[in-house]
């Protein structure tokens, strides 16, 4: 199978709510001194990986587009055409929006909080219209249609939601046969993996992305992943740049956040 197009994705650089274990989604934070660090780091290993990016995508939210700049500056390619897009914004965590996820943990149990964070199809509580976090009190959403704009979302909204901006945008720049760079968020990033490597409805939660990490696919004409040995399951195709050890790590840690005591 001889490689068509590349598609490269980095989850942003830890943000100050990452820091501070505050469910985010769609509130605007900035990336943490360690996150403007790790965005650079990834377009580090862009670059010692010799890879040329032709266009870049990433969503509103200036942690995804600060990650996207800095990490095409530090690959020296700065001049990359970047496309925004609010369909590769995080998750809508709903209810959730600004609470300490330790906190909320002991408030409604662990396996409740778990059931919101990592279920395919069960939403958070929805937020409501006069939270200060709501999206839709912000100039940024204000072209669109308010039926857009999530009270809450579940995977399987977000997956709605990304899949449409995949199709419509990006597929075509592969078809071309580029190289594409997609920095934006854990899940925005999980819906479109799930899709190229055809992981189940069950096991996709579960999939943690770690951040400032660059992640590349190699696509045969039809937009098919080619199998990479460097692969870690659940992942069958898709392959991390950098230390091995410090990915795995990285993931663990996402995955600890709400770990009480």
């Amino acid at each position: 199978m001889s490689k068509k197009a590349t598609l490269v994705f980095s989850r942003h650089g830890e943000s100050e709510w990452n820091v501070a274990n505050i469910f985010t989604g769609w509130v605007d934070v900035d990336l943490s001194e360690k996150g403007l660090g790790e965005a650079k780091g990834a377009g580090e290993l862009l670059k010692a990986e010799g890879l040329k990016i032709d266009v870049a995508f990433t969503s509103y939210l200036k942690r995804a587009i600060k990650t996207c700049n800095l990490a095409l500056e530090a690959a020296d390619q700065l001049y990359v055409p970047t496309n925004k897009s609010w369909r590769l914004n995080e998750r809508m965590y709903g209810g959730l929006t600004g609470l300490d996820k330790k906190e909320t943990v002991v408030k409604h149990g662990a396996e409740q909080v778990q059931v919101w964070r990592r279920s395919f199809d069960i939403p958070p509580p929805p937020l409501e219209k006069d939270s200060k976090y709501h999206p839709s009190n912000e100039a940024k959403y204000k072209a669109l249609d308010p039926k857009d704009v999530p009270d809450t979302e579940c995977l399987k909204d977000t997956i709605a939601r990304v899949m449409p901006y995949w199709e419509e945008a990006i597929v075509p720049e592969l078809k071309a046969g580029k190289t594409v760079f997609v920095a934006a968020h854990g899940n925005s990033i999980r819906a479109i993996v799930k899709m190229i490597e055809g992981i189940s409805d069950d096991v996709i939660p579960g999939l943690e992305i770690p951040t400032g990490t660059p992640l590349v696919y190699e696509l045969d004409a039809d937009l098919k992943p080619i199998a990479s040995p460097l692969a870690v399951e659940p992942l069958k195709f898709g392959r991390y740049l950098g230390d091995a050890e410090k990915i795995k790590a990285a993931a663990e840690a996402v995955k600890n956040q709400t770990k009480v005591g």
